[in-house]
Parts: structure tokens; C-alpha cells; sequence
């Protein structure tokens, strides 16, 4: 009898996102070990995990450099500020290889923040593909709408950070 094995292959998000994840795992905080693929033309263009800038100590040897954000309502939210994030860090990739985005795709862990949401804007990146919601990611999302960057998300999940 001829056993016949079915391989089920991912669609073009699922593997772009598959590939995200892995990039993840070199990330040096573990108060978000993000990954990003910035995709063009079902081509992998760069790739970014959160880290410290080139040269300084990272979270995982130094420990986190936490800065407390006062927002307009009054509520205080928790943020590390040693590292990069994974879009910049993709993002200044591309600088570096004098790689244009215009056009492409980016793939990610959680809603970017609002500084990589103007960065990925003024890239001329047109979508947005992100496995969960990020906690506060209302506004990253406005901006994406009212530039006509197109967002999705994998899951209606929200990931929430611990506000140590």
C-alpha cells in the first residue's frame, strides 16, 4: 500500500510570518522578542529583531533601561528603552544595503509602535501583515488608515505586556 503524505503549504502570510518569528528568537529583550521580514514581490528584502544599537550591551547581559510614559489621560505605562525595535532595526538594514521598501510588505509580531508606524509610513511600505494586536495599538493603527497603508492582523488576540 502507498502511503501518501500531504503537505500542506503555508500561504505566502503564513510563511512570511513563519520567518518572522524565527528572527525573533535573536532578540535581546525579553520584554518583547519581536522579529520583522519587510517582504517585496514574495522576496525577503531585510529582516530586524529587537536589540541594543550595535556596540552597546544588550537587555539579556545589562538588564532593561525602563522609562516610565505619562500619557494624556494621566495612566503611566512602562517602556524599555535600550533597544532598537525590530522594524528600525529592518528598516535601517535597508539603509544600509541602499534597499528601497517602496512598495513592499511587512510582517511582524504585534501592531508597531507609534515612532515605527510614522517610520514605515514614510518608507512607502504599503501593508502591514501582524500576528496579534498590540495592547496600545489604537493609534499606529489610525495613522496606518489615514495613509492608506493597509493593516492585518493573523489573530483578534491582543498581547499585553507586563508593566514591571
Amino acid at each position: 500500500m502507498n502511503e501518501h503524505h500531504t503537505n500542506i503549504r503555508p500561504s505566502w502570510d503564513e510563511y512570511f510570518m513563519e520567518i518572522a518569528n524565527t528572527v525573533s528568537k535573536r532578540a535581546t529583550c525579553d520584554r518583547g522578542r519581536s522579529g520583522c521580514v519587510i517582504v517585496k514581490e514574495r522576496q525577503i528584502l531585510v529582516t530586524g529583531y529587537v536589540g541594543s544599537p550595535t556596540g552597546l550591551p544588550h537587555c539579556d547581559e545589562a538588564g532593561h533601561q525602563i522609562k516610565t510614559t505619562v500619557h494624556e489621560d494621566g495612566s503611566e505605562t512602562q517602556h524599555c528603552v535600550r533597544t532598537v525595535h525590530a522594524e528600525q532595526n529592518a528598516i535601517c538594514q535597508a539603509a544600509k544595503r541602499g534597499i528601497s521598501l517602496e512598495g513592499a510588505t511587512l510582517y511582524c509580531r504585534m501592531t508597531p509602535c507609534r515612532v515605527c508606524a510614522m517610520l514605515i509610513i514614510n518608507c512607502g511600505i504599503e501593508r502591514v501583515v501582524c500576528e496579534k494586536k498590540y495592547h496600545s495599538g489604537t493609534e499606529s493603527e489610525e495613522m496606518f488608515a489615514a495613509a492608506g497603508v493597509q493593516i492585518e492582523f493573523f489573530s483578534k488576540e491582543i498581547l499585553q505586556y507586563d508593566r514591571q
